[in-house]
C-alpha cells in the first residue's frame, strides 16, 4: 500500500533539479529509486506528470499542477514539525528572492542578522530582478516593490522608498533644466528596469534614449557620466546629489514613496521562520535605507 507522502517528496526533487541523476544526488538516493518513486506516484495518480524523451524532461500540464501543491505540501508539513520541535523558534530551511541591489545593499544584512539570531535555520537568498513564482519555484518569502497582483500571496509593508529624478550637472548646463514632465521628451533619457516613470497626481512619462538597462546601478554610472536624465530609487543617487556629481530634477512633481513588501504564500505567515523575518525587516529595513544605523 502506498503511502500518503511516498513518491512526492522525489517529485518535487525531479522537478526542481531538472533530471532523474541530479535529483539524486541533491536526494542523496539511487536514480533508479527516484524514477520507482515517480512511476507509482504517476500510477496512484493517474497522470503522467513528466513528459519523458532520451534528451529532455518537462512538466506535463498535470505536473504542474502538482508540483505547486506537492511543494506547498512539503513546505507547510516541514513548518508544521519545526514549530512543534522548536516550539516555535526558527529551524529548517528558508528560501527568499528579491532584487539584486535592494538584496546587495539592504536584504543581506538583515539576513546576516537573522541568520545569526537562529543558528537552527539555513538560508538561501536568491537575486532575482525578474518576478519570479514563489508557489512553482518553492519560496518561503519574497521583496517586492510597487503593486502586487497575485491573488495567492499575502503581503505586508515593511518599508518605503523614494523616487527621484537626476542628471549630472554637466548635462544639464548643455541641455538645460527640465521644469515640466513634458520636458523630458526633448532629453536623452537613461532608461532602467521600470520603462514607465512616475510622477504626482498619477502622471507618468514613457521614457526614450539610447542607453537601456535592467541595473541601477549601470544607469546611475551613465547618468554620472553626463549622457543623461534617469529616475531612479533615491538609495542610488543620495549620495551623489549630496555631493554635488547628480542634480535633482522635477523635485516639486516627485512621485509618492513606493511601498516595498514582504511577500510570501497564503498561510506561510503561520511559521516562526517567516513572521519573525517579516517583524525584524520592518525594524530594520527603514533605518537602512534612510542611511541611518540599523539600531
Amino acid at each position: 500500500m502506498i503511502g500518503a507522502w511516498d513518491g512526492i517528496e522525489e517529485f518535487v526533487t525531479v522537478a526542481r533539479t531538472g533530471s532523474f541523476t541530479a535529483a539524486a544526488r541533491s536526494f542523496g538516493a539511487s536514480v533508479t529509486h527516484m524514477s520507482r518513486a515517480v512511476s507509482r506516484l504517476e500510477a496512484k495518480l493517474g497522470s503522467q506528470l513528466f513528459h519523458r524523451t532520451t534528451r529532455s524532461l518537462g512538466l506535463t500540464e498535470a505536473g504542474r499542477i502538482f508540483y505547486e501543491t506537492g511543494s506547498r505540501l512539503i513546505s507547510e508539513r516541514e513548518d508544521a514539525i519545526a514549530a512543534v520541535a522548536a516550539q516555535g523558534s526558527p529551524r529548517g530551511n528558508l528560501r527568499i528572492t528579491c532584487s539584486y541591489t535592494l538584496g546587495e545593499r539592504f536584504i543581506g544584512p538583515v539576513l546576516r542578522e537573522y541568520a545569526g539570531q537562529h543558528p537552527d535555520l539555513a538560508i538561501a537568498c536568491d537575486l532575482d530582478n525578474d518576478v519570479v513564482d514563489l508557489i512553482r519555484d518553492g519560496y518561503d518569502i519574497a521583496i517586492r516593490t510597487g503593486h502586487l497582483e497575485d491573488s495567492r500571496l499575502v503581503a505586508t509593508r515593511v518599508a518605503s522608498r523614494a523616487v527621484v529624478t537626476v542628471a549630472a550637472p554637466g548635462y544639464l548646463a548643455v541641455r538645460g533644466i527640465p521644469l515640466r514632465i513634458a520636458d523630458l521628451k526633448d532629453h536623452d533619457c537613461l532608461v532602467g528596469s521600470a520603462s514607465t516613470w512616475h510622477f504626482q497626481r498619477g502622471e507618468s512619462f514613457r521614457p526614450e534614449g539610447r542607453w537601456r538597462c535592467n541595473s541601477g546601478t549601470m544607469v546611475l554610472e551613465a547618468a554620472l557620466d553626463g549622457m543623461g536624465v534617469c529616475q531612479l530609487p533615491a538609495f542610488y543617487a543620495a549620495r551623489h546629489i549630496a555631493a554635488g556629481r547628480l542634480t535633482q530634477v522635477l523635485a516639486p512633481e516627485c512621485p509618492d514613496d513606493e511601498p516595498i513588501w514582504a511577500v510570501y504564500p497564503r498561510l506561510k505567515h503561520l511559521s516562526p521562520k517567516v513572521s519573525l523575518l517579516v517583524a525584524l525587516l520592518r525594524i530594520r529595513l527603514p533605518p537602512l535605507l534612510a542611511g541611518m544605523p540599523a539600531g
